[in-house]
């Protein structure tokens, strides 16, 4: 049996407006009961099939339907662009539904009842419009009888619904048509970050595997700490900075600074990342699983001045700050951190 199916969607204001509102109105894209009405009509506009004598087969409603509330389904169907004949009884109640009328045109009643206060939605319409049906692979002879199509159309049905699941799984399976619901599973299943955002994972999850390649390397770290922190972060690894370098010009205050461990590096970020404590202690946890096994990450904070201290990294986010005025005599200790010069308008 053929996987193509044709339905007709109707799921905007704009189409809903070409039909007629009889207690009912447009609520955004859904048709819904007008307030206060606890039964309504919605008829929608004659669809043309282009095919005299069209069967018309199977309806579906997209609905919410809340509790105390139902839709009926009434059809009439001719050749003719003009409705001969009056709506008659329902064709049945609920979202999936068999019209079994034939025509070139067909006209359709939604009967809306609803008893509690919420009012039901009617948000998709879809009417079947072409495709194989399991009658059409048997003898002529019993293509012809009612009994026999309409018997076969609840196992059509539940064979093409099943169908129609196995061709959207690529849809599901992609991070950017996934919907919501998936899109929290393919994280999980990628193990990509829980607490990112549904758009940054649409982004993040088609390049996850390359992430995960430089994960543990400079640039990843790096790369980890700018998405955990939206800041551009430096990195001083120990090597770099190495006290027994030839080149090293005071091998004292490099130990002092960056000590001997050979396997802690610095991640050097701006002092007004972080809002509060609580936060830089969450991004330090979350850094944990994202640096190499064995090593250790020290988080420098650079403040928005020159700091004559440990840890003072001219020309990344720095200004030259106030001088501290000072009297010179014998009781006074002058501290590391004091500016001594200057008047006192400067």
């Amino acid at each position: 049996m053929s996987a193509t199916q044709e339905y007709l969607n109707l799921c905007c204001e704009e189409q809903w407006r070409k039909g007629k509102f009889f207690r009912t109105q447009c609520r955004g894209d859904a048709i819904c009961l007008t307030p206060g009405e606890h039964l309504g009509r919605y008829e929608l506009f004659p669809v043309d099939s282009g095919e005299s004598g069209f069967v018309w087969s199977r309806l579906k409603l997209e609905a919410v339907l809340p509790r105390d509330a139902a839709v009926q389904v009434c059809a009439v169907a001719g050749d003719s662009p003009v409705r001969e004949e009056a709506f008659g009884p329902p064709c049945g109640a609920g979202t999936d539904i068999y019209l079994g009328v034939a025509g070139r045109y067909l006209w359709l009643a939604l009967e809306l009842t609803g008893a509690g206060e919420e009012s039901p939605l009617i948000r998709r319409i879809s009417i079947r419009m072409s495709g194989d049906h399991m009658v059409d692979y048997l003898p002529a002879i019993y293509r012809e009888q009612d009994f026999t199509y309409r018997f076969l159309s609840v196992f059509n049905s539940m064979f093409q619904d099943m169908e129609d699941v196995i061709d959207c799984l690529p849809r599901l399976l992609s991070p950017g048509s996934a919907p919501p619901e998936m899109l929290d599973l393919l994280a999980e299943w990628l193990c990509a970050d829980p607490w990112d955002s549904r758009e940054d994972l649409r982004e993040r999850l088609p390049h996850i595997l390359e992430e995960y390649e430089m994960m543990y390397t400079v640039e990843g770290v790096r790369a980890s700490a700018a998405r955990l922190t939206g800041r551009e972060a430096r990195i001083i690894e120990h090597f770099s900075v190495d006290p027994n370098d030839p080149s090293c010009r005071n091998p004292d205050l490099y130990r002092r600074l960056y000590g001997d461990d050979p396997y802690r590096f610095f991640l050097l970020l701006e002092e007004d990342t972080f809002a509060d404590r609580d936060s830089m202690e969450l991004f330090l946890d979350r850094m944990e699983d994202r640096i190499p096994a064995g090593t250790g990450l020290e988080l420098v904070l650079l403040k928005n001045r020159v700091q004559l201290d440990w840890h003072t990294y001219l020309g990344i986010n720095s200004r030259v700050g106030g001088y501290i005025p000072a009297a010179i005599d014998e009781r006074v200790t002058i501290h590391y951190d004091t500016t001594i010069g200057g008047a006192e308008h400067e």
